[in-house]
């Protein structure tokens, strides 16, 4: 004989007092079920709504409304309990009609106890296969929920990576950053906080949705009361409740996430979610928060390495361009000087042309020599400086 796996609860419904204690008293309720009776089909409908039975043993020949009536009243209240029909012999045409409208078995009175128990088990069988049908759907149908879930996380973080590898704008970054946070962690608002360069105040770079007059202007000071702490431990911290009640965080929101971004194994910031009413972050929803806590320093970091190369290569632009000013200016000093020596050779062959004694005639040719010698040195120079 099966036995119950949980107490179903049975509905009997019968005119005769002796039918309802035969089953109630006698059968159903050693066997570990929970029974109530009624004696009429309006008392029957009032208790089926009201102790939301598993299944229904009904007579056919109630008084008033009949069990078809019942069957046909319970299918409009939308309860869709198993019924059991109980009749005397010769109402064969009575409970067709009532498999029609829905019955489950027909017993026949006299009720004999293993026909009952038999017919009940079969039916109780039914139930339970459909009800572990109805929850492997469900099992079924929430993996399939998780599934996309974390397909969608991931193309996230996907998107999060390429945002981070191809984007020098922080502005842009640390936007991307604080959507991707709240979609990852199913939060109603978010803030991004670096520590500045100049002081330990952390800077609010990036906000969503947080209560107006709470937040102040991007790339202002903000201080929450808590990311501070998780700047000095380097750990992530979800905080909620009472925990939560005695810092500002708690003046417009119950529960809290906030991880730290490192460099180096060094926190330079935080990334915070949080949700107005109080439930508990998931562990994977912590482990999606430090996956984009790690892309923001990767962000931070990329960034400043293109700060110092974008500050490199002005540097090196100022000095070629000083460069270039201090060549010009040694060309012109250069050519300067080629015309003065060209000038001075051509008074030297002007006075060597004239009359002078021959010490006087000698030493202009030595000086006449070495303008010379000047002036190939200073063609060689120039040449060499143009060509490229």
């Amino acid at each position: 004989m099966m036995q119950a796996a949980k107490l179903e609860r049975i509905l009997i419904v019968d005119e005769d007092p002796d039918v309802l204690h035969f089953l109630g008293q006698q059968i159903l309720e050693p066997m570990g079920y929970k029974v109530v009776t009624a004696n009429e089909g309006a008392r029957a409908i009032q208790q089926a709504l009201q102790f939301g039975p598993d299944i229904i043993i009904a007579s056919l020949t109630l008084p008033g409304l009949s069990g078809k009536d019942l069957l046909v009243a319970l299918r409009s209240q939308g309860t869709h309990v198993p019924m059991l029909i109980t009749a005397p012999k010769g109402m064969e045409t009575d409970a067709i009609q009532a498999f029609r409208l829905g019955a489950h078995d027909y017993l026949t009175k006299p009720l004999r106890e293993a026909e009952v128990v038999s017919a009940l088990e079969r039916v109780i069988k039914e139930i339970r296969l459909r009800h572990e049908h109805r929850q492997l759907a469900e099992q079924l149908a929430e993996s399939n929920r998780q599934l996309e879930r974390r397909v969608r996380e991931l193309t996230t973080l996907f998107g999060l990576g390429k945002t981070v590898t191809s984007t020098t704008n922080q502005g842009q970054l640390f936007s991307k950053l604080i959507d991707g946070s709240l979609y990852v962690t199913e939060a109603d608002m978010g803030w991004v906080l670096v520590r500045s360069e100049d002081s330990e105040q952390l800077i609010l770079r990036a906000e969503r949705q947080l209560p107006q007059g709470m937040a102040p202007k991007l790339q202002a000071p903000f201080d929450d009361g808590v990311s501070s702490l998780v700047m000095l431990s380097g750990e992530t911290l979800a905080i909620q409740g009472e925990g939560l009640a005695k810092f500002k965080l708690a003046q417009f929101c119950s529960t809290a996430l906030i991880a730290p971004v490192k460099v180096k194994d060094q926190p330079i910031g935080v990334i915070c979610v949080a949700r107005e009413h109080e439930r508990s972050f998931s562990e994977r929803q912590q482990v999606m928060l430090e996956a984009v806590a790690d892309y923001a320093s990767i962000s931070l970091v990329n960034a400043r390495l293109f700060q110092a190369l974008e500050d490199r290569a002005k540097r090196l632009e100022r000095e070629i361009r000083k460069s270039a000013v201090e060549v010009q200016n040694d060309q012109m000093w250069l050519s300067d000087v080629h015309r003065s020596l060209r000038a001075a050779y051509a008074e030297i062959n002007t006075l060597t042309e004239s009359k002078m004694s021959d010490a006087s005639a000698q030493q202009l040719a030595m000086v006449r020599k070495d303008i010379e010698s000047v002036l190939e040195r200073i063609d060689d120079i120039q040449e060499a400086k143009e060509t490229p």
